[in-house]
């Protein structure tokens, strides 16, 4: 086994942190909340335990940013690509350095802002939108005045002159609508959505200028944002003068896990487009755009190929000095496990391991509390199991295993 050169006092600090069950906080992170989130408690410690300040952290599957977000925080670079325009509008978003004009200007536009809401007023649409199929379901008995109230606070919001405050007033908008309406039994008044989105503007507001804070200690470039499939990526394209990552630090779509990264779901399991419309970004395509592939596809080939392209592309940006740390789970582990660890091998990876974790196969589990994912044979749980990969790439010397039966068909088909 390939073993992490890590002293005790670091090992017990990384694993302590991937153990731990506490909700997603701090900084900008509840700015939106991605599905899936990564555990910022988790990303900061795989940053200290294996950066310096000055190195480069990258994701290839951002999401809402939370790996660059902690990377900026902790003085290091960052670049991240995502094929969600939203994921991309989300993470620029939270990693904002917003003045305090541009602060005041968002405090004073959300105290303003209920006496805007109200449905005797007349909203302000943009038809194309509609017809384009991103009110899907939103025009609905149940739910036509939220959508009216959001439609009458983007419009508001679009009349603040600065364009990073207008751009966090939009994602204020955007929190608030997916808290109002996304997986709700029974949906809020007018009157709590005016609620509501005052306190979201207050506690982003906070959010950004503790973010500015930690950002402003430490002298770093900007980060980079691709809106784009890792897929083909070279070094010179996404890595500015010749830099390469010290740290890929990432959370990778789930084998035969349901998360709906581009939908919310609204008056029962309806899903509708409205985050995009929100973000005012285009929505790329259907669920199988987003991860990498159909759930329902026979052994989920389309997802291994996709994901094989991936960490070959991947791969070539890399070092031998680069440590890869994924966060991922799977709907059915034993047989989706060992083929997604060939898949690293055939890019040309090789697993690291952590000494004296207590999981029977060495790897380092942990359990997501009070989430609820659709898996492609187990329907629907009560919590799910995720694993933490440590990959480096592979020296001639280290030992490749030959691909399963399951799994060679996919490897043989992969360009090297």
């Amino acid at each position: 086994m390939n073993w992490l050169d890590l002293d005790e006092a670091t090992r017990r600090a990384l694993v302590d942190a991937a153990l731990d069950p506490s909700p997603v906080t701090g900084l900008t992170h509840n700015h939106y909340k991605y599905p899936a989130r990564f555990s910022p408690q988790f990303a900061a410690a795989a940053i200290d335990t294996f950066t310096k300040p000055g190195d480069l952290i990258f994701d290839p599957f951002m999401g809402g940013g939370t790996s660059v977000v902690e990377a900026l925080a902790k003085g290091r670079r960052a670049t991240g690509i995502d094929i969600s325009s939203l994921a991309t509008f989300v993470a620029e978003t939270k990693t904002l350095i917003l003045r305090d004009t541009d602060l005041q200007a968002v405090r004073r536009w959300a105290t303003r802002l209920p006496s805007l809401i109200d449905m005797h007023l007349p909203t302000v649409n943009v038809p194309t939108w509609e017809e384009e199929g991103y009110y899907r379901n939103l025009n609905l008995r149940s739910n036509w005045r939220l959508t009216k109230g959001i439609e009458q606070a983007l419009a508001s919001s679009e009349r603040l002159r600065a364009r990073k405050a207008k751009q966090l007033a939009r994602c204020v908008v955007l929190r608030t609508a997916q808290w109002a309406l996304d997986g709700r039994k029974t949906l809020p008044t007018i009157e709590q959505f005016r609620s509501a989105i005052v306190l979201h503007a207050g506690r982003m507001v906070e959010g950004a200028e503790e973010f500015r804070r930690r950002r402003c200690e430490h002298r770093v470039g900007k980060p980079r944002f691709f809106n784009k499939s890792v897929i083909g990526i070279t070094k010179d394209e996404v890595f500015a003068h010749g830099r390469t990552p010290r740290l890929v630090l990432t959370s990778p779509p789930y084998p035969g896990i349901h998360v709906l990264y581009h939908r919310w779901q609204v008056d029962g399991r309806k899903e509708t487009p409205a985050p995009f419309w929100i973000a005012n970004k285009l929505d790329g395509a259907g669920l199988s755009h987003y991860t990498m592939g159909d759930r329902k596809n026979p052994g989920l080939r389309t997802y291994f190929e996709n994901m094989q392209g991936a960490f070959n592309s991947i791969s070539a940006c890399l070092t031998s000095k680069t440590t890869v740390v994924q966060m991922v789970a799977f709907s059915d582990p034993d047989t989706h496990l060992p083929r997604y660890l060939e898949m690293m091998e055939t890019a040309g990876f090789a697993e690291q391991f952590i000494r004296d974790t207590e999981s029977p196969d060495g790897r380092l589990w942990r359990t997501v509390p009070s989430r609820r994912w659709y898996a492609d044979q187990r329907g629907k749980t009560s919590g799910s199991q995720e694993v933490v990969l440590f990959h480096r790439l592979r020296t001639a010397k280290e030992f490749v295993r030959r691909p399963s039966e399951a799994f060679s068909e996919v490897s043989d088909r992969v360009v090297q």
